[in-house]
């Protein structure tokens, strides 16, 4: 039979636990008094974990005061009892006794409630306020009277509680218990027989009072009645329970009630002195004060109501009669709530720093919020300020938890100040706060970022190997290793030419030009610029934190180099010394002019009138700009001599007739400068014969067939007094109105080119070595130039030009004419124009040449 009901109680309780686990909140029982180590409940299990998930999900209680009386196995999570539970302690006379405990579990974070109950057992005997209580009895009293006892109080509840009394076998007295067995219920004793001083003076009796417990526990108090004579009608009063309702807080010596009783005797038997009774307790003493003559019960004392919030008074009224007679009546004092408590807010859990990749509904914080007032004074309404990014969500009654709303970014906001808020439903309402501050951890969701997409670079060449040229900065605004940036020249960016047929010719990477400093981002040059090498490199610099995975930007660099006059001008070499000399003899032979043992030889005729051009210097520079913008001058013989240079033109022509003062030979010094700073030089001696003119003819027909008709031409134009001054004029215009409309042609043709180049879309710049391009200057001096960019200017052998580069108007000179040193000297060459075909551009180059001489005495 036992172990039925055993079984039977085991499955209620299981029933039980899985009912209150699937309701949100677990519950146990226990009896007070059991000892340390009693399993109470098998928790991990009821809270729906698998075994040996609460060890490792960190299952524990949030201790609070006495609940650190319970604890949680961590092995086994079973919920185990670590010290001796006292009910009456715990919860004095309050029934039932329940502890509410919370109990945490980590990954994820889970806050469950659970309510222990403590149940009562038998534990506390009935216990009277005293061991003997002396009753005096006038010898008067009639049967029936009534004389109220103290009764016992038990600590224990319920039917543990219940206690009924038993007077020892006595013929005058019986026991009178009014009440449903509470321990409040009036107790009295009743003279059931006339007494008789003289035969019994003193009556002893003996008092028991017996719990309900099982088994039964008692108490005793023995009374000594005392029969009294005479005075045999006591006070009474009008009612025997007083209530009264006072709010808490109320002002010392506030009047709470004015008692009455009367007394139908006379004389002092009916004088009646007011009094507490003597089972008052202390605490109603110290709080309440009684006028023994009016009868007035007023405070003394401070009213909490959180604390006591009832108070029951015996007052007895006694005549001054002899012996004395009494009165009893009980004032029953309700205090009533106000709101004098703000809320409290304690945060219980609180997980911090959170990571800016928290996803919404991340439980940042427990929170337990509590009011001692009552009513609507201890209804509290919670919110979180600032509302955003979190908020509140309850979990139970003044549970809370903090969770986040909105996705988090630390780069704008990396701590918050927040602050929790509880106010309750008073008039006027309290309020509580309390601050938490969240700070945000940072993970890598931000790129280095440079301040600019393309950035610009200008430095000059013949740079040291190791000069700094920029400094590059890219923003992370991550922190630690996230925002730590590392740079790089990216190889997959443009690269550099060297010049067509120089040696190690072709691409060559950006990283062998420049390189760039890990940390400070600093681009410094590997290896001096060579501007005749390399007009532009465009490279690309990688910025990289050190965040995992990593995350990069690029920015593009366009580096510019610009020239500076490290370059001479250099003079055509003498004839046969290189391929490029057999040009430079035909074209002196053209003009009357060759070159021998490095000085030029001219032939001019005598009488040839002023202006015939007599032969042409020739020089290149390497530079560009104003540093290859060449001049030409004179310098020996100076002052006024028969002969004159053409200042950019490099063109030597009779200053004036000549006649045979001036000699047979004349020997001209002239000076090749540049416009760079300082400005470079180079010089060439001309050497020129005064012959006749069927002389100056056959010299010059006998440098080739091309100089003989050539020379024609010069004979020809140089012997105006022969010709008809209106052929001549005639000639002279049509020859340049042809070659005013050449120029302009091809001017018009550079311009769509240079304008088509110049916004064209451009996938890439090429940076390496290009030709030059070449702007004509007349004789007088005009020329163009142009400090502006093209990073994709292209020329026809695909090489960059960066800028327009301004030269003389000195041409290369045109290939030889066919023979045996043509040939040689152009061997290994490209393809070039064929003898006929080169004989005639150079003719009609030469003769636009002299027409535009020509036109400019007009």
């Amino acid at each position: 039979m036992g172990e039925r009901r055993c079984a039977l109680l085991v499955r209620v309780l299981v029933l039980q636990a899985a009912w209150a686990v699937a309701g949100g909140q677990v519950r146990y029982s226990v009896p007070e008094e059991a000892k340390a180590g009693t399993v109470l409940g098998r928790l991990a299990q009821d809270l729906g974990l698998e075994a040996g998930e609460a060890e490792a999900r960190r299952l524990r209680l949030v201790a609070q005061g006495r609940r650190a009386s319970v604890e949680v196995s961590g092995a086994s999570g079973a919920l185990v009892l670590s010290s001796r539970l006292d009910r009456e302690e715990l919860c004095g006379k309050s029934a039932p006794c329940a502890l509410r405990l919370e109990v945490l579990v980590e990954r994820p974070l889970r806050v469950f409630h659970v309510e222990l109950e403590v149940t009562d057992i038998n534990d506390n005997a009935p216990v009277f306020r005293v061991d003997e209580e002396a009753l005096s009895i006038a010898e008067s009293s009639v049967p029936g009277s009534r004389f109220p006892l103290e009764g016992a109080t038990d600590a224990d509840i319920g039917a543990n509680a219940q206690l009924t009394y038993t007077l020892s076998p006595s013929e005058y007295f019986s026991l009178d218990h009014q009440g449903n067995n509470d321990q409040r219920a009036s107790l009295g004793l009743i003279l059931t027989k006339a007494l008789d001083r003289e035969t019994i003076p003193v009556h002893r009796l003996v008092l028991t009072a017996s719990d309900g417990g099982r088994p039964s526990l008692t108490g005793t108090m023995e009374l000594v009645i005392t029969v009294l004579d005479a005075n045999d009608n006591p006070p009474q009063f009008n009612q025997s329970v007083y209530k009264v309702k006072v709010l808490e807080g109320s002002e010392h010596g506030t009047l709470l009630i004015t008692l009455s009783a009367t007394d139908p005797d006379e004389g002092i038997n009916s004088d009646i002195v007011y009094s507490f009774s003597r089972r008052v307790s202390t605490k109603v003493k110290e709080m309440f004060t009684i006028d023994e003559n009016k009868g007035e019960i007023r405070l003394q004392g401070k009213l909490d109501y959180e604390e006591i919030d009832s108070y029951e008074i015996p007052v007895e009224a006694r005549d001054k009669g002899f012996p004395p007679l009494s009165g009893h009546c009980s004032v029953e004092l309700e205090v009533l709530d106000m709101n004098d408590n703000a809320p409290e807010v304690w945060v219980t859990s609180l997980s911090v720093p959170v990571s800016e990749d928290a996803p919404v509904g991340t439980v940042v914080a427990l929170l337990s919020v509590s009011d001692r007032d009552s009513g609507a004074n201890g209804r509290v309404r919670c919110w979180v300020w600032p509302a955003s990014p979190f908020g509140l969500e309850a979990t139970f009654a003044g549970s809370y938890s903090l969770v986040l709303r909105e996705a988090l970014d630390r780069e704008r906001v990396s701590e918050y100040e927040v602050e929790v808020r509880a106010e309750d439903g008073g008039a006027p309402a309290l309020r509580a706060s309390r601050g938490l501050r969240v700070p945000v951890s940072d993970v890598n969701d931000n790129a280095p970022a440079f301040a600019q997409a393309v950035y610009t670079v200008l430095a000059r060449e013949n740079n040291a190997a190791g000069a700094e040229l920029a400094r590059l900065w890219a923003r992370d605004p991550d922190e630690a290793g996230n925002g730590r940036v590392s740079y790089s020249v990216w190889e997959g960016g443009a690269a550099a030419v060297s010049p067509s047929g120089a040696a190690g010719g072709g691409w060559r990477p950006a990283s062998s030009y420049v390189s760039v400093d890990a940390e400070s981002g600093r681009v410094w040059a590997l290896q001096p610029l060579d501007y005749e090498e390399l007009q532009v490199l465009q490279f690309e610099v990688r910025a990289v934190d050190a965040g995992e995975p990593p995350l990069c930007g690029n920015a593009t660099v366009q580096l510019f180099v610009l020239d500076e006059n490290d370059n001479a001008p250099a003079l055509l070499p003498p004839a046969g010394s290189a391929p490029e000399a057999g040009g430079v003899a035909a074209e002196a032979a053209e003009l009357g002019a060759v070159s021998v043992s490095g000085t030029l030889w001219a032939w001019a005729a005598w009488g040839a009138p002023a202006g015939q051009v007599v032969a042409k210097i020739r020089a290149v520079d390497a530079d560009s700009g104003y540093n290859a913008w060449l001049r030409y001058e004179l310098w020996e013989p100076r002052g006024k001599g028969p002969f004159r240079v053409g200042l950019y033109s490099g063109e030597v022509s009779t200053a004036r007739a000549l006649d045979e003062a001036d000699g047979p030979r004349q020997r001209l010094l002239i000076v090749v400068r540049d416009h760079g700073e300082p400005a470079r030089s180079a010089t060439a001696t001309l050497s020129v014969s005064l012959v006749e003119a069927a002389e100056a003819a056959l010299a010059a027909g006998s440098s080739s067939s091309l100089s003989s008709s050539l020379s024609s031409l010069s004979r020809a134009a140089g012997a105006g007094a022969e010709l008809g001054a209106g052929a001549a004029s005639a000639a002279t215009n049509v020859w340049l109105v042809v070659a005013i409309c050449a120029v302009s042609s091809l001017f018009l043709l550079a311009v769509v080119l240079y304008g088509a180049s110049r916004w064209a879309p451009r996938a890439a710049v090429l940076s390496g070595p290009g030709p030059t391009t070449l702007v004509c200057a007349s004789e007088v001096g005009s020329w163009s130039y142009s400090q502006r960019h093209s990073r994709s200017l292209c020329v026809a052998d695909g090489a960059g030009k960066s800028d327009l580069m301004v030269f003389s108007p000195n041409f290369p000179p045109p290939p030889p004419p066919p023979g045996p040193a043509a040939e040689n000297g152009s061997a290994g060459k490209g393809p070039s124009l064929s003898p006929l075909a080169s004989s005639v551009v150079r003719v009609f180059e030469i003769y636009i040449s002299h027409l535009i001489h020509e036109s400019s005495k007009f």
